[in-house]
């Protein structure tokens, strides 16, 4: 048995506290070497008598290329837990897997007091907890500069006309503004959103908002605090929450606090609100500009806020309780998020929290986020490495089935599961090309890829306009203005948006609760399935140049590509179907 391939560790995405009372462990092992796992399990201070252990089988959840994943379930009886794997290998191996590492199996080994793995008390206070609604919310991302444009008092004067095949440059403006989402809170409604994530609508220069200048005011450009009031109060009519962006890594250099150390230098009382190495502030070598403070990226207009600075922390965290209490917004996402200091996260979670308990705090983070997700900062981030690997197997097609299944379930299993029930699953965005441009104007493609992305655990969301067919590349091209036109949409994909938000919304028990499944059948056939209450929901992908045969079944619940007829189920290339069955049906293959 390969003992350097295992790997379990307590109070981690390995062994947590799922809820009130159940405790969740894993394993990791060698592919395809493990053939059982039993974990014996007991509270620590009775554990050595064989009448108070317990024994629990665990079960192989996934694989990836190396490794396969156990899971077990277990309750600990006086919130205590010590629990050692029993481990069996295809070469007739039996070993005790704790604390202390790889053990001979035997009696004395299992039942002494040092060999376990502890979770020494089960404090709730210490158990990540998440809102109970993010995970039935289905979300849309606005730009708001760019979704619709409704009549204001206010507006650039320099504002181009609303036309949704122009490519935008960095500095354009086209006049959207926070009463043209009221005016469209129908059509998001029809459409099945009940969750609105808005960029940035604090006051700022820009057309995106991320260089803030007053925090404390709705850019005049989209409307005012009045106005967010009424499509806050409309939103939440129609069962809808809403998000806002928090900027707080960095500030606009239009800001007060900047200006005041522009004028001021070194007697700027806020000069030890940011980053500054030394002054001058920009010192030019050469051709060359040096810029002696941190900023977001290289940006110069971004400067870096000093988040441990305690007026900087006051400041930012009076921003954020103020939006809940002024506005009732329902979430938080967190701008470069990774840049800020751990120690503001925590405050930030306590101060939110205090106001709203079920707010919903989300972090940008576009790399694992352990740091950020042991409960007392983030409730979740972005998904982005789950978009990204639907993007490369249906999109872009650089991966292969296999290594596609090798990625899905490595993700699933990257934090604690009440986390992943409320990932941000999204496949573009307005830091992303269009998927439609991604996929090289290939629709079906796109079908299949929101498909997968529908019926994953986590949380959906829908960028603006690509329920429309909207097309984009990078930055700032993928902050076209929204089509409104119906001869402007392509209304054969939003018909299936509609269908594919339905569909998650009936199915949403199956997909949180349900066992999860994703079987490569054939090279370019995936099968992602759920087992939950006696029926299986079953959804399939054919990437092949073939048509792929499947039993007829009983309820077919979305299909693109699909031929039905008395018999089977034919999948075209490029095919997709979803279908429900009764457990008793185990394989297409």
């Amino acid at each position: 048995m390969s003992i350097t391939a295992l790997y379990h560790r307590p109070d981690t995405e390995y062994g947590y506290l799922y809820d009130e009372e159940k405790v969740h462990l894993r394993l990791k092992t060698k592919k395809d070497e493990v053939t059982t796992v039993l974990v014996h399990h007991g509270d620590p201070f009775i554990f050595y008598q064989s009448s108070y252990q317990y024994q629990t089988a665990m079960k192989k959840i996934g694989a990836d290329y190396w490794f396969d994943y156990w899971q077990v379930e277990v309750v600990a009886d006086y919130n205590r837990l010590q629990y050692l794997f029993d481990i069996q290998s295809s070469d007739g191996d039996r070993i005790l897997f704790g604390d202390r590492g790889a053990l001979p199996y035997s009696e004395e080994n299992l039942s002494f007091y040092m060999n376990g793995f502890k979770l020494p008390y089960l404090h709730q206070a210490d158990c990540c907890k998440t809102p109970s609604w993010v995970a039935e919310t289905i979300w849309y991302q606005i730009f708001p500069e760019r979704f619709a444009k409704g009549p204001l008092n206010s507006s650039p004067q320099d504002c181009l006309a609303w036309d949704p095949n122009r490519k935008p440059g960095h500095r354009d403006f086209f006049g959207g503004n926070l009463q043209g989402v009221l005016d469209k809170l129908d059509y998001l409604q029809e459409l099945g959103i009940t969750g609105l994530y808005f960029c940035p609508i604090f006051e700022a220069p820009s057309n995106h908002k991320y260089d803030t200048t007053d925090y404390f005011s709705i850019d005049p450009y989209f409307g005012d605090k009045k106005l967010f009031k009424q499509l806050v109060q409309e939103a939440h009519k129609r069962g809808m929450k809403v998000m806002l962006d928090a900027v707080f890594n960095h500030i606009g250099s239009l800001s007060p606090q900047w200006q005041d150390v522009l004028e001021k230098g070194e007697a700027s009382p806020y000069k030890d609100w940011f980053h500054i190495k030394k002054f001058p502030l920009v010192e030019e070598v050469g051709k060359d500009k040096i810029l002696n403070y941190h900023t977001f990226a290289f940006q110069g207009k971004m400067p870096k806020l000093n988040t441990s600075h305690p007026e900087v922390k006051a400041y930012l965290l009076e921003v954020a309780t103020y939006w809940i209490q002024e506005c009732d917004i329902d979430g938080w996402r967190l701008d470069v998020a990774n840049e800020i200091d751990h120690g503001f996260w925590k405050d930030f979670q306590k101060a939110v929290l205090a106001i709203k308990p079920d707010l919903y705090i989300l972090g940008e983070i576009w790399h694992s986020a352990h740091a950020w997700l042991g409960g007392d900062e983030f409730h979740a981030v972005m998904n982005y490495p789950l978009s990204q690997s639907i993007k490369d197997y249906f999109l872009t097609k650089r991966l292969s089935a296999l290594t596609f299944q090798s990625h899905i379930y490595s993700q699933l299993l990257t934090y604690r599961r009440q986390t992943t029930e409320v990932l941000f699953n999204l496949l573009d965005s307005h830091d992303t090309e269009r998927i439609l441009t991604t996929a090289k104007g290939d629709k079906d493609a796109v079908k299949a890829a929101l498909t997968f992305l529908f019926l994953q655990l986590g949380t959906p969301c829908i960028y603006y306009g690509t329920e429309v067919g909207m097309l984009g590349g990078e930055d700032p091209d993928c902050r076209r203005v929204m089509p409104w036109e119906t001869d402007q949409q392509d209304q054969e994909l939003l018909t299936f948006m509609k269908q594919l938000i339905k569909l998650r919304k009936k199915q949403q028990d199956s997909i949180q609760k349900g066992e999860f499944r994703l079987d490569v059948l054939e090279a370019g056939v995936v099968l992602l399935s759920y087992h939950y209450h006696g029926r299986r929901l079953e959804a399939y992908f054919n990437q092949t140049n073939q048509i792929f045969f499947l039993e007829k079944a009983e309820q077919v619940l979305l299909s693109n590509l699909c031929q039905l007829d008395k018999e089977r189920l034919s999948l075209l290339p490029q095919g997709i179907v979803v279908v429900s069955r009764e457990e008793t049906y185990r394989s297409a293959s």
